[in-house]
């Protein structure tokens, strides 16, 4: 009885998948503040320094997008290793190991850390 219930169940799955059609499967589409979130907590580790809104070792992520917009900087040559910090410079030589980490991502996946960024501006 087992066997039977068992065959039944396999059978009844299959019969409800389309024959001679290939599944089509939803591609996800990722924002690039979503890309950037990834990215900050993932790889980049700059979560481990950085908080939306409070002071951890490094400035907030609200600071940083605040400080960027009002001194019109540029975040992505920043990260790449191209400019000078203009957050909190006296923080620069903690950041070193990380800005390693950074300089390493192509454009869009710094592009998607700053957009992630400036979605906390206030």
């Amino acid at each position: 009885l087992i066997a039977i219930a068992v065959l039944a169940f396999s059978c009844k799955k299959e019969s409800e998948e389309p024959f001679g059609k290939p599944i089509e499967t939803a591609t996800e589409v990722q924002t690039p503040e979503a890309l950037g979130k990834e990215i900050f907590e993932g790889k980049g580790n700059c979560v481990a320094c950085h908080q939306v809104d409070q002071k951890v070792i490094g400035p907030s992520i609200q600071e940083i997008a605040k400080i960027y917009k009002d001194k019109n900087g540029n975040m992505v040559n920043f990260l790449k290793g191209e400019s000078e910090a203009i957050v909190d410079p006296s923080q620069f030589a903690v950041m070193q190991a990380n800005l390693e980490i950074t300089k390493t991502f192509t454009d869009e996946e710094l592009k998607a850390v700053e957009a992630f960024i400036n979605s906390h501006l206030k």
